[in-house]
């Protein structure tokens, strides 16, 4: 299985937002693959289309907007057709706030969606205990939960349909280093199970932690793809935002990485 966008020169997306301001782009081109057992990861300042990105794999992006391009998965392209169908199923989004949870309903019911038979229960009730959430769990309201818990619940509940390709658009912001170690773990334990896990995320040193490769955003463009080998090696390094971004990682002490 692989995704990339194509349909003009070096793979490209292009989405207007013209509720932005007049003629503006949100994401000017972006050239990426995901493939199975692996985390592809990316970084970049905010504004930059990462999360642009991961809507339009989902098919959510905003009805003013304006795409061209094409996203392939399975070798065949991605239609709004298909992407209804495999949403929630095949494709999951983990998404970037835990307020996509409905406060006024309790955890179980939001994860069963519907369904009340014992084998579906059953099936998220080990996906939570997976992710360390006991079953009482279910009895809980979103605002009852730690952000750490919320966030396990979210993993919980797509991790439980056993989907082929993971969105996870800024899984970890607002949670201490470890909480938000141990979250990009249990990415790294479903890529190395056979998912294919595209990780957007502010965080490269913890992206670097997990991912195999990594792509840099900057400024609406996909503008370098590196590993975290490559990383260690900043003369390697061949755009200015990639260095500076190695350069930062330096003075903030993250010296693993020199």
């Amino acid at each position: 299985m692989r995704w990339w966008a194509r349909g003009c020169p070096a793979r490209c997306f292009f989405f207007s937002l013209p509720g932005c301001c007049p003629g503006s782009w949100g994401l000017l081109l972006a050239s990426l693959q995901v493939r199975p057992g692996e985390v592809a990861a990316i970084v970049g300042a905010s504004g930059s289309g990462k999360s642009l990105l991961a809507h339009a794999i989902l098919g959510i992006l905003p009805y003013n907007s304006h795409m061209e391009g094409e996203i392939l998965y399975d070798g065949e392209p991605l239609t709004r057709e298909r992407q209804e169908k495999l949403r929630g199923r095949e494709i999951a989004l983990i998404p970037q706030g835990v307020i996509c949870l409905d406060p006024l309903m309790k955890v179980g019911p939001q994860l069963w969606k519907g369904k009340k038979d014992p084998e579906t229960r059953r099936q998220f009730r080990e996906a939570l205990a997976r992710y360390g959430l006991g079953p009482e769990t279910e009895d809980l309201y979103p605002f009852e939960l730690s952000g750490g818990m919320a966030r396990r619940v979210l993993i919980a509940s797509a991790a439980a349909e056993r989907p082929r390709l993971i969105v996870a658009d800024e899984p970890t912001p607002g949670l201490d280093t470890g909480t938000a170690r141990r979250i990009l773990g249990h990415f790294r334990e479903l890529a190395d199970e056979g998912a294919a896990v595209l990780l957007i995320t502010h965080d490269l040193e913890l992206a670097l932690e997990v991912a195999d490769r990594v792509s840099v955003f900057y400024q609406g463009e996909s503008v370098e793809e590196i590993t975290p080998e490559e990383f260690r090696r900043p003369e390697t390094l061949e755009h200015p935002f990639t260095r500076a971004l190695w350069q930062a990682m330096q003075e903030e002490g993250g010296a693993g990485w020199s």
